[in-house]
């Protein structure tokens, strides 16, 4: 069955406030496979049990029945409707047997059962258990599973399901079979099997109860040798869960098989995850340190999400974000107590503005919790996973440590083996933390980010206070909104001495309020919103002076760094409007010259502070985004701070050069600024700046020192350019996902020559859009170029909407998450408005548009 449907017939919209229990539930489920790529045969025992007078209404995508039996006799007293099998049961229970038969090498959208690189593996959330068999495949079905695997033992030596394995053997004519048991009942979303031959990284972990859990993970054999940071991760997971939030696992197995084509990221499904081998592989040789951070979150998102997501589910897909959103500030936890908890904090806010803030203030915004889709796919957003973890990160705040760890308690003694609401997770945290969350209830259901205006004022007496006033603008279908509770944490400095004379939480409950800070001798400066305690937009009535003062003074290291990126910003954004810096760019300048002078500052935090607002992120800033305006506003004070600063960036550029690779702290801060000050020295034109890069470049003994320096050059006109280029395709173009980064890294450039390259890549034989992995890094790179998109003549805007609906016929979930740099259209001009938009109309023409597809250009357009 064809999922796809066309403009003149939409998919129906889900809301919320539709909701009712499922009418059947399914306790236990037995599934059979006959394994194949070609056919692959499905036998499903489910015991259904009637909780509504309502037919059993079993969905299916794509799915034709080869046999139905009820209670063990063939029926033929059944019916397709939209794709799902419909049976009028008499009575309360039955036991319901299907049969259906697959094709996973044709499988081109990678959800349900699925090949991939001689393997065969599954991929259940969000819809994707319907596409295997027949089933009522909601989140709110919670079953104990019993899964019989068979297969050809040659080309299928490894066979693996959720739970722990029970019972494996031979067969005749060459196949085998494993049985797997899970006995926590889970919903069909957490399905999953693999199938193939892989090579196993074996190890074992000891939980805090004594018990001993076997560990594994699945690769090519090649792939073996590249598993142990991942495995390192997983284990440093478990134990950080069982000591921060008393999480214990409880399984006797934990398997992740890594596979090349994936449309996610990793998925928790129950005992075994599977994972895009991005987040999975790593050397220094292939791995950049940001490759290195990002498996060790993965990795431990996926395995927490055993508790927060698997343990405890959502009931319905608009609760999304309780597993997600309180899962990704779990995993960010992690990450700060394994590195620098001010560098994570930095790296976690800027992915939150690259990406939520502007799906805040575009067409596509939606609540934390949303009312409505018509694509459950399409609500796997950042507002979802990082605003939802800033929600969870404001209540910790709010209560602080101990009683948050009291709520969680809470929550998960409540829910366990239960299909849980957001709502179920704000009462357990208010018993549990004793604490009223009436008024904060309203971030869940609210979009957009607030406005926090923020005023120092002094009375007579020398008391400080400060003014607040909070608004949200308007969104798609909420043009009125309502006050939050924004907790700020807040602190005076005294001009004079530069030492901190209090801070305190500021909690803003109303749309305006004033707050006394207490007395201060003489002038202050203000540091507000420290640690980034609130997903706000701050305007502070602070003069560049008051900045710049921050910026060599503050004792938070996130306000520090916001004072800094606060004074880049004000040049900017002066200098594209006016072409006058003024005395911002001075104190700019001047501050990232004190930050690489100053010892008592790790090179982590230098490197990040250093690096200039995003073209994209000063965009947000204005009115009218003029990409061209900001390229050049950038690029001159990118120039200007390479150049105040040579002997240093020099000095940093060189500093570590012969060190032996070191995955540390230490080690990792200086190989970042290594590239930052490399950067800086070719923007400044330093003499020997591109000779530099490429020395580094083929010096290189880790992935990081050499992707910096090609990065550096691949801007730049110098002809080193060109041989890096070469020479990194050369040495890594058999590995698939160095190779993303040789595509990726072009799709980024700033030349002027990046549509002309990236249409020339689009054919290379090494490129195709069939690996989701491969498409992001040259389509969605590319859609990530400010610059090179918005090219006058809208030839940017053509090639983008046709890789779209290319892509939309093979895979149309990585299809619709590419849309969104086109339904930003009304955030420019009136000519590259009219040409984005007129290229989302088209699409929207388009017939046999899927639902992914349709609902996210719709929404660009509406």
């Amino acid at each position: 069955m064809d999922t796809r449907t066309s403009p003149a017939a939409p998919p129906k919209t889900i809301r919320r406030e539709d909701y009712r229990q499922p009418d059947w539930i399914v306790p236990d489920v037995a599934l059979d496979f006959d394994l194949g790529a070609e056919r692959t045969v499905v036998r499903a025992r489910l015991e259904v049990r009637r909780q509504a007078p309502a037919p059993l209404v079993l969905d299916g995508d794509g799915l034709v029945p080869v046999a139905v039996r009820v209670d063990g006799q063939a029926t033929e007293a059944w019916r397709l409707d939209g794709g799902a099998l419909v049976l009028d049961l008499p009575g309360d229970a039955h036991v319901v047997e299907t049969e259906v038969a697959l094709s996973p090498q044709t499988n081109t959208q990678l959800m349900g059962l699925y090949a991939s690189g001689g393997l065969l593996c599954t991929q259940c959330e969000a819809e994707g258990f319907r596409r295997i068999t027949f089933f009522p495949d909601r989140p709110d079905v919670l079953s104990r599973y019993r899964v019989r695997l068979v297969a050809d033992k040659a080309r299928y030596p490894v066979l693996l399901s959720n739970g722990d394995l029970v019972g494996s053997g031979d067969l005749d004519d060459g196949r085998h079979f494993a049985e797997w048991h899970d006995p926590f009942p889970k919903p069909s979303y957490l399905f999953a099997a693999v199938a193939g031959d892989l090579a196993e990284r074996r190890d074992s972990f000891t939980t805090a109860s004594g018990r001993t859990v076997q560990l594994g993970i699945w690769t090519r054999a090649e792939d073996r040798p590249r598993t142990a940071h991942a495995m390192e991760s997983l284990k440093l997971s478990m134990a950080w869960d069982e000591r921060v939030y008393g999480r214990e696992y409880d399984l006797g197995i934990f398997n992740i098989v890594a596979v090349n084509d994936f449309n996610f990221g990793a998925m928790e499904n129950k005992g075994l995850n599977i994972f895009n081998t991005r987040y999975i592989l790593a050397d220094p040789d292939e791995a950049t340190d940001s490759d290195y951070d990002g498996i060790a979150a993965v990795v431990a998102h996926e395995y927490f999400h055993n508790w927060s997501g698997n343990r405890v589910t959502c009931r319905d897909w608009f609760q999304l974000s309780l597993k997600e959103g309180f899962t990704v500030f779990r995993d960010q936890g992690f990450s700060a107590d394994l590195g620098s908890p001010a560098v994570r904090r930095i790296e976690d806010v800027r992915a939150l503005r690259a990406t939520q803030f502007p799906e805040d203030a575009g067409p596509l915004a939606h609540p934390v919790r949303p009312e409505s889709y018509m694509e459950i796919s399409n609500f796997y957003t950042a507002t979802i996973y990082n605003k939802g973890a800033e929600l969870i990160r404001m209540i910790h705040t709010l209560v602080g440590p101990g009683r948050f760890r009291q709520g969680s308690d809470l929550y998960f003694e409540r829910h366990d083996g239960e299909a849980a609401t957001c709502e179920d997770f704000v009462v357990a945290m208010e018993v549990g933390a004793q604490v009223d969350l009436t008024a904060f209830r309203r971030w869940y259901g609210q979009a957009g980010t607030p406005r926090v205006e923020a005023r120092i004022a002094r009375v007579e007496d020398g008391t400080v206070s400060l003014a607040l006033r909070q608004s949200t603008p308007p969104t798609p279908g909420q043009p009125d909104k309502s006050p939050v509770p924004i907790p700020l944490r807040t602190a005076l400095f005294d001009r004079a001495s530069g030492a901190r004379l209090a801070e305190q939480l500021v909690l803003l409950e109303d749309a305006e309020a004033t707050v006394a800070l207490g007395r201060a001798p003489g002038d202050v400066a203000l540091s507000i919103n420290r640690g980034f305690s609130a997903p706000i937009v701050l305007v502070a009535d602070r003069a560049t002076d008051e900045l710049a003062f921050l910026a060599a003074h503050d004792d938070d290291p996130f306000a520090r760094y916001e004072a800094v990126q606060g004074l880049m910003l004000e040049a900017l954004v002066d200098r594209v409007a006016s072409g006058d810096a003024g005395g911002a760019a001075d104190a700019a300048v001047d501050a990232v010259g004190a930050m690489l002078a100053d010892p008592a500052l790790d090179d982590a935090f230098v490197a990040e502070a250093a690096l200039l607002p995003s073209e994209s992120f000063i965009g947000d800033q204005m009115l009218v985004v003029e990409p061209l305006a900001i390229h050049d506003a950038r690029e001159w004070l990118r120039a200007r701070i390479g150049r105040a600063h040579l002997a240093a960036w020099r000095e940093r550029q060189e500093r570590g050069a012969n060190q032996p690779f070191a995955y540390t702290p230490e080690a990792k801060g200086r190989r970042r600024l290594r590239g930052v000050a490399l950067a800086y020295l070719l923007a400044a034109r330093d003499t020997d700046a591109a000779a530099r890069a490429l020395d580094q470049f083929q010096r290189a003994d880790n992935m990081t020192d050499r992707f910096s320096a090609l990065s550096a050059l691949v801007g730049s006109d110098a002809a080193e350019r060109e041989t890096a280029l070469d020479a990194f395709r050369v040495r890594h173009g058999g590995s698939p996902l160095v190779l993303d980064k040789w595509f990726g890294v072009q799709a980024g450039s700033s030349r002027s020559d990046t549509l002309e390259t990236v249409v020339r890549l689009s054919r290379d034989p090494d490129f195709t859009l069939a690996n989701p992995n491969r498409a992001r890094a040259l389509i969605g790179g590319f859609g990530a170029n400010q610059l090179a998109l918005h090219d006058d003549g809208g030839a940017g805007y053509r090639f983008l909407a046709d890789q779209i609906l290319q892509l939309d016929r093979l895979n149309p979930q990585t299809a619709a998450r590419l849309v969104p740099p086109l339904g930003r259209w009304r955030r420019f001009g009136e000519a590259r408005a009219a040409a984005m938009r007129a290229q989302l109309e088209r699409m929207l023409r388009t017939p046999g548009l899927s639902r992914d597809l349709y609902e996210q250009v719709f929404r660009s357009i509406d």
